[in-house]
């Protein structure tokens, strides 16, 4: 991990308003077996998935208030990485970039992240507890995660079938009955 200023930061506890009154950054390259929740959504086949690295950067500023105000804390969080997850087509593993770029405005605490969420646009973090870098990189990568990752063309021939055994059936079975036309029977 290397760091911009004298300040030696410590991402696991970052005290971000004096991070960004320094005007500070840090960036890394972890390997992804360090993100516990995003691991676990790896390609499980053959063995362990094979991981990669995440590579991310922070940079903290302080920037002006609304209206005038106090200056404000904000936290830019870029990260990169790529994971194996199950391609839902063929069930095999497909290689899937993961790119985070988003800006943190921080607010004292909780309560008043709540209270100015529903108003503002940007999204709102609490200085307190001081939040934990890897943490906050690994929300944002999970959310990142599509929700049926897939080959744009399988590696394997897949098979198109439907598990409902009156579907394709051979010439000498019975055809089956339609149950909503037996329902417009019954309505007659």
């Amino acid at each position: 991990m290397t760091s911009t200023s004298k300040t030696s930061w410590h991402p696991d506890r970052l005290d971000v308003r004096a991070f960004a009154l320094a005007g500070a950054d840090l960036q890394a390259h972890d390997p992804m077996t360090r993100f516990q929740r995003l691991s676990a959504e790896a390609h499980a086949g053959d063995g362990l998935p094979a991981l990669g690295l995440v590579t991310w950067q922070a940079r903290g500023e302080m920037r002006a208030g609304a209206s005038g105000g106090a200056q404000a804390v904000w936290l830019h969080v870029h990260a990169d990485a790529t994971i194996p997850l199950t391609c839902q087509r063929c069930l095999g593993p497909v290689d899937t970039p993961l790119t985070v770029d988003r800006w943190f405005r921080f607010v004292n605490d909780e309560a008043t992240a709540e209270a100015e969420d529903d108003d503002c646009e940007e999204d709102l973090l609490a200085l307190e507890p001081r939040p934990r870098l890897h943490d906050v990189l690994e929300d944002e990568l999970l959310m990142e995660l599509p929700l049926v990752p897939l080959h744009d063309i399988c590696p394997v021939p897949v098979v198109m079938q439907a598990s409902d055994p009156g579907v394709g059936m051979d010439n000498g079975e019975p055809e089956r009955r339609n149950p909503f036309a037996e329902l417009a029977k019954l309505k007659k």
